[in-house]
């Protein structure tokens, strides 16, 4: 008797689970995956974004520096101590100066779905006469939730 009971216990333990909580747990990871899947590719965009948003950064700190030193925005980015080269996400770089206000615009070559090619991010920074640069952001085409808080606005 006390065998055939340890057998039955046995064979209870070995049960797997049953159907219905087989699909509660597919149903759970549909539910997740379903939320982080969107939530991923965003990520992904604005990792894409940050290299063209790094490169302004150091060009504005440079052009900042030079209009602090010289009083005066310089003639070019070389003149700054910048390049203009380009890189993975980056397809150009252009720079003017009217007076005391410079312009840098990055052409991005994004891929397309993140609003193509042809997005430009655009820094205007105007010389103070207390010898700082005010940066003002605006962006073309891209969706405002890929550009850092900055450029939202």
């Amino acid at each position: 008797m006390n065998n055939m009971k340890r057998m039955t216990n046995m064979r209870q333990a070995q049960q797997g689970f049953t159907l219905i909580e087989l699909m509660i747990v597919v149903a759970i990871v549909g539910i997740l995956a379903a939320i982080a899947i969107p939530a991923y590719q965003d990520y992904i965009v604005r990792a894409k974004v940050a290299e063209p948003m790094s490169f302004a950064d150091s060009a504005k700190v440079s052009v900042s520096e030079y209009f602090q030193t010289i009083g005066a925005m310089p003639g070019t980015l070389t003149q700054a101590g910048m390049n203009n080269a380009t890189s993975q996400y980056i397809a150009a770089v252009t720079y003017a100066v009217t007076g005391t206000v410079a312009s840098i615009k990055i052409k991005t070559s994004l891929p397309n779905g993140v609003g193509g090619a042809a997005d430009d991010i655009q820094f205007d920074g105007s010389g103070l006469s207390n010898g700082l640069v005010k940066w003002k952001c605006t962006a073309s085409k891209l969706a405002k939730k890929y550009l850092p808080a900055n450029c939202r606005g």
